[in-house]
């Protein structure tokens, strides 16, 4: 029986948050998360990560957008079955809110493709209910 082959990009992206008490400042609308991105190459073909675009959204539906270059100040190339993990942190002027985007990702031989990151939620412990 065959293996599958893996089509030739395959990038998944899981995301992790935590509210951060210790660097929060609930009295003046300052709720810090730190989120965790884990990016699984999937695929049969290296991918390097080349722009950032996230869409954060607060309580209140104020909606700001973010783009650059890399993560954390890297341009990480993942090779077919690995996986690059980094860990950053975003403000909020409400105690819950979410975050989506899509990384920017690039061949080897140049071509380009976005990754999508899907919405995840930004939560101070109990806020929800």
């Amino acid at each position: 029986m065959n293996k599958p082959i893996a089509p030739p990009m395959d990038i998944h992206v899981e995301v992790d948050s935590d509210y951060l008490p210790q660097q929060s400042v609930p009295e003046k609308n300052q709720y810090a998360f730190a989120y965790q991105v884990v990016i699984h190459n999937r695929g049969s073909q290296a991918a390097t990560l080349r722009r950032r675009h996230w869409v954060v959204v607060d309580g209140n539906q104020v909606r700001r957008e973010v783009e650059g270059e890399g993560v954390v100040g890297q341009q990480p190339t993942i090779q077919p079955g690995d996986s690059f993990t980094y860990t950053s942190a975003v403000v909020l002027d409400t105690p819950v809110g979410s975050m989506h985007g899509d990384y920017q990702m690039e061949t080897l031989d140049g071509r380009s493709f976005a990754a999508a990151i899907a919405a995840f939620s930004l939560a101070v412990p109990h806020a929800v209910h």
